[in-house]
């Protein structure tokens, strides 16, 4: 069975940080580019960073770049999403996604 699972949402206060982890199984992660999303309340899904099999190259959205580090480790099957300097209008649920499923997501909330 594929599946993905996101983890470590919580609610931050401005400033603060937070490590997602996306737990892959049931495909070959090591072979998959992975990508995180968002899609914040009444908004669009937004795409925010993406990490290539190797984990050699990555890809970021101007409007997390500098503050989101997106990383995986194979022998885990498991793809993260290191989030620093978190602004109110990083309120959203993130998802990863191998491109043909995402998991269920986990909420990030950022308030004072």
């Amino acid at each position: 069975q594929v599946q993905l699972v996101e983890s470590g949402g919580g609610l931050v206060r401005p400033g603060g940080s937070l490590r997602l982890s996306c737990a892959a199984s049931g495909f070959g992660f090591s072979q998959k580019t992975m990508r995180w999303y968002r899609r914040p309340p009444g908004k669009t899904r937004e795409s925010l960073a993406s990490i290539s099999s190797n984990g050699e190259g990555t890809w970021y959205a101007d409007s997390v770049r500098g503050r989101f580090i997106i990383a995986r480790d194979n022998a885990k099957s498991i793809l993260y999403l290191q989030m620093s300097g978190l602004k109110p209008e990083d309120t959203a649920t993130y998802y990863c996604t191998n491109g043909e499923i995402s998991g269920q997501g986990t909420q990030v909330t950022v308030s004072s």
